[in-house]
């Protein structure tokens, strides 16, 4: 699992925006343009309506849509009041290029997902 205080540590003094507990965040389905990181609070990820992970100071989430520019596979709503910095196309490009840590440390989230979601559909 990736050691999330990297996206904490990076983006800790970004503008943030403030969501209220229950608020949606992102809409499964729709086109993405930003990834997130939660900077306070939690978010829950959801798919097909069934929470697969919450995430707390440190974790992103919308990273997807960025990097193969389908639509959103989750949607995420605010489990608790929290703060989000939103990272857009052209800052996550800019990360990417210049620091492979950054870019270790998404696709390791990204494996991290995937195998667990093999493992629900394993033993499904």
């Amino acid at each position: 699992m990736a050691d999330n205080s990297l996206f904490l540590n990076l983006f800790r003094r970004k503008e943030s925006t403030a969501y209220a507990a229950g608020q949606t965040v992102i809409e499964a389905g729709t086109k993405g343009e930003a990834m997130y990181v939660v900077l306070e609070g939690e978010v829950s990820i959801l798919v097909g309506g069934k929470e697969v992970e919450v995430g707390g100071p440190g974790s992103i989430f919308g990273e997807m849509a960025l990097i193969d520019e389908g639509l959103r596979s989750a949607t995420v709503v605010a489990k608790t009041d929290c703060r989000l910095a939103e990272v857009d196309r052209r800052q996550f490009e800019f990360m990417v290029s210049e620091s492979p840590f950054f870019a270790l440390a998404v696709m390791r989230i990204m494996a991290d997902r995937l195998r667990k979601a093999n493992r629900g559909t394993a033993s499904a």
